[in-house]
């Protein structure tokens, strides 16, 4: 809707509104209704056009994302319990993988074994 009733889309509409609405039509008589009618409704349609905006406006735009620490480097010691601990957990899994699948299952173990030491090498080194 353009024009006036826009403009009226930020007023309520009051019980003394309809009150005076329906005191008009009888004052002025039934050729006046349509025209009486109109307007109400047009007050009303700004009314509720309001408030659904009113819901639909986000109040406040969503906060940014916390921005992501950055690695903290191991130490040594972190490194050295990260090797050796990748070596305890490949001894079973190479047996179980070998014994299930072979050739192509100790190919995958000991593949992830050595990306996660050779990721834990190049990665931030500590003081």
């Amino acid at each position: 809707m353009s024009g006036p009733s826009h403009d009226l889309s930020r007023q309520e509409v009051s019980r003394e509104d309809l009150t005076a609405t329906l005191a008009a039509r009888r004052e002025l008589g039934a050729e006046f209704e349509p025209a009486l009618v109109e307007s109400l409704a047009e007050r009303l349609e700004g009314v509720v056009d309001a408030r659904v905006e009113a819901r639909l406006d986000p109040r406040q735009p969503a906060p940014p994302a916390p921005p992501m620490p950055a690695a903290q480097p191991m130490s040594q010691n972190a490194r050295l319990a990260l090797a050796l601990t990748s070596l305890g957990i490949a001894i079973p899994c190479t047996a179980i993988a070998g014994g299930i699948s072979g050739l192509p299952g100790l190919i995958v173990v000991w593949t992830g074994v050595v990306l996660v030491n050779v990721a834990a090498a190049f990665g931030p080194r500590g003081r």
